[in-house]
């Protein structure tokens, strides 16, 4: 100890004194402790465990030294672990503290699951043939105008197939696969026909072809299609007729006349109640397009009061359905509308074999409806993937997700698929806010090449007919860009040059998955989709295998790892270090930085709160809706709403989300009696409160009213700042709170 004591002497007197406070018994008891366990580990040739090292009865000098210095400011009997006693690891714990928790993003996650997907042989079309379209007995200046025009030379096999029945005169139920040219195989065969009438057709004459369609967008499209195909015929008039339009001015066309008719079914029987001057005598042509959704969007009653107006007028006409899913309400509506009907597939590939010519095989029955719904025809140059990832993760998943594709990729050109509107509007408005501009990033750097690649645009069925047609028209035409929208646009639409597709939450059908994903990969294009998962919803992968759909997996850590790429989203632990290995800590940090800054969005206002709440409102509602054959999947009580709320940049779970204001609004109706009590009786209640009061009762409301609308991180104010002294009951209640 003399040793020990001299060192102890080359400090300050009280470092000195520290050894000195211990008890002669406690001090003898710990020194037989230590050599005790001295005796043990040279034996065993190990190390003594590390609270026994800190102990200074057989420590060296300079340790023990160290030991004195660091135990002196506290009791001196403590122990010290080495964690907080050595001053290295003390600078080091202190260096390596990150900037911000990653415990709350990364913690109490299910285990994301082995993905074992049944490998199946998906169903194939041949899309393109080498026939040409002037092989077919077409108008020359028909022909010259899908050269020229449309720049199409070769037919799709769908076209090789459809067009010379429909020309015969046939009644078709036409099914191919998404992006194969449908649209085409039905306006050649009509503007054919209608150009070859020898009394000349007038625009007074009104509809020769009705065509029915079940979304504005898609009804758009196909009136440009067959506008571009009327350019030599120019006494043909095609019109079109869909909600959010002005009913006046569709009159006005109307009563003009209008030879090719397109329309959404709500909108055309509006005008069949309420037009005098629209008649269908002369109607040749009857087609319903993407057939399966116009009956699935509850357009049934719309389909038989257009049905019965036509055929109280024209009992002869051509009718024909396409889709590229077939389900069995349209084979009952194939049955009702179709006399004698040809069932037109490219499916399989023995019909080629059995028939060289290419042509349709005729079925006069409707179509096998166990075939139909078992399998689906997907492109072959459509790459299809999945990704299992927990609902706290849902949201910095996605965003990295586009960042990845969109940022730091050239011409990329996306769609995400979202339930409902309120999902749309609110990822558009976050995205738009936080991904644009790096103002709410809390580590210094900006995004100088984010806006210029970066491009949101939305799409859903509660926008303005005339902002639907822009983004609609704008997306279209633009090379990149993020589309936010709904199943309005997963049926029929072409836009061109789409590399992804990724599905924010699964569709309730394999029918839906494919006509979503059906978006890209169109006429022999490459591209590729994502279908985003929960680890409790990966039974959904085999369910997809069952209708013959191959998916392949990608790791939601390899999505999570472009982050690193981005410095906007570098925490300030290694904002001064210039090159460091990229490891899973650092990764979760920055998809930590990157859920803080949605967060502090979210957050920043009550009108942003209450968006995010509507939002998770809305995907809860959509995720009980989903069929009875996939509740096993998908079931609401998988759900945990606070890891939810987490994906919607909510801190909390908000309560009450099952008890909707429609549904209180619902009941008040019902009973309003009883609404008229409660508020007699609040009012009697507050009356007799007024009269027993104390007179405090005003200052401290005033006070509660200022604190909740103080900011989140400055202090409230206190009931003395008001001029009121707190009672002793007030105290009580705060601390029972």
């Amino acid at each position: 100890m003399a040793a020990a004591d001299g060192t102890l002497l080359h400090f300050s007197e009280p470092q000195a004194a520290a050894p000195r406070t211990l008890s002669k018994p406690r001090r003898a008891r710990e020194r037989r402790q230590a050599e005790a366990t001295k005796r043990k580990y040279q034996a065993s040739s190990e190390a003594p465990p590390a609270k026994r090292r800190s102990k200074t009865s057989f420590l060296p000098a300079k340790k023990t030294a160290k030991e004195a210095q660091r135990t002196f400011k506290g009791k001196p009997q403590k122990t010290f672990s080495p964690k907080k006693s050595s001053a290295g690891t003390s600078d080091r714990n202190q260096e390596q503290k990150p900037c911000v928790k990653t415990s709350s993003l990364f913690k109490n996650n299910p285990e994301i699951p082995e993905l074992h997907r049944p490998v199946v042989k998906q169903v194939q079309e041949k899309v393109f043939t080498s026939d040409a379209f002037h092989e077919l007995d077409l108008h020359p200046h028909l022909i010259s105008t899908i050269n020229t025009v449309l720049k199409m030379s070769s037919m799709t096999s769908i076209q090789k197939q459809s067009i010379p029945v429909l020309l015969e005169g046939r009644d078709a139920l036409v099914r191919s696969q998404t992006g194969s040219g449908k649209t085409l195989a039905y306006c050649i065969p009509v503007v054919q026909s209608l150009q070859a009438v020898k009394a000349k057709i007038q625009r007074s004459d009104g509809p020769y072809a009705l065509v029915l369609v079940p979304t504005r967008e898609l009804a758009l499209q196909s009136f440009d299609t067959v506008q571009k195909l009327l350019k030599p015929f120019t006494w043909i008039v095609p019109g079109v007729l869909m909600g959010g339009e002005k009913r006046k001015s569709e009159k006005a066309r109307l009563r003009k006349g209008i030879n090719i008719l397109i329309s959404t079914p709500g909108r055309l029987v509006d005008h069949i109640k309420s037009t005098g001057n629209l008649h269908f005598s002369r109607v040749r042509w009857l087609i319903l397009d993407e057939a399966d959704r116009i009956l699935d969007l509850g357009f049934e009653k719309d389909i038989t009061v257009i049905l019965n107006a036509v055929n109280a007028e024209c009992q002869s006409r051509q009718t024909v359905l396409l889709s590229a899913t077939l389900t069995e309400g349209v084979t009952r509506l194939a049955g009702i509308s179709l006399h004698n009907p040809v069932s037109i597939s490219v499916l399989d590939e023995s019909h080629d074999q059995s028939n060289p010519k290419g042509k349709a095989v005729l079925e006069v029955s409707p179509p096998r409806t166990s075939d139909e719904l078992d399998s689906f025809a997907i492109p072959e140059s459509l790459d299809q993937h999945v990704t299992l990832v927990p609902s706290k993760l849902r949201l910095v998943s996605l965003a990295a997700f586009i960042l990845q594709k969109c940022k730091f990729e050239k011409d990329q050109k996306m769609i995400v698929f979202f339930s409902s509107c309120e999902l749309v509007e609110f990822h558009y408005n976050l995205f738009l806010q936080t991904l644009l501009s790096s103002s709410g990033a809390p580590a210094p750097g900006q995004l100088p090449s984010a806006s210029t690649r970066l491009k949101f645009l939305r799409l859903h069925g509660n926008m303005e007919q005339e902002e639907r047609t822009a983004v609609f028209q704008e997306f279209s035409h633009s090379k990149t860009g993020v589309l936010l929208c709904t199943d309005v646009a997963a049926r029929g639409l072409d836009l061109p040059q789409v590399k992804w597709i990724v599905q924010y939450n699964a569709p309730s059908s394999p029918a839906e998955y494919i006509h979503r994903i059906g978006r890209t990969a169109r006429i022999g294009c490459h591209g590729s989709s994502l279908l985003i998962l929960a680890p409790s919803e990966a039974e959904y992968v085999n369910s997809l295998a069952s209708h013959k759909i191959n998916v392949s997996e990608i790791k939601m850590e390899d999505i999570l790892s472009v982050l690193t790429r981005d410095d906007c989203f570098k925490g300030r632990r290694w904002g001064s270090q210039k090159s460091r290995a990229v490891g899973p800590q650092e990764i979760r940090e920055r998809a930590t930085v990157l859920q803080t800054v949605f967060e502090d969005y979210v957050h920043s206002n009550e009108r942003r709160v209450s968006g995010a709440k509507k939002a998770l409102q809305s995907f809860i509602r959509a995720y009980a809706a989903y069929p009875r054959e996939l509740k096993h999947v998908f079931h609401v009580r998988s759900l945990h709403l606070g890891h939810v709320a987490k994906s919607f940049g909510l801190r909390d779970a908000p309560r009450n989300l099952s008890v909707s204001a429609v549904t209180k609004r619902k009941a008040n109706l019902k009973r309003p009696d009883l609404h008229k009590k409660t508020q007699s009786k609040q009012r009697l209640a507050e009356i007799l409160r007024s009269e027993y009061s104390s007179g405090m009762e005003a200052g401290l409301a005033k006070v509660k009213k200022q604190n909740k609308h103080t900011e989140p991180g400055s202090q409230p104010c206190s009931a003395d700042a008001a001029g009121a002294q707190p009672q002793p009951w007030e105290k009580s209640k705060k601390r029972s709170r």
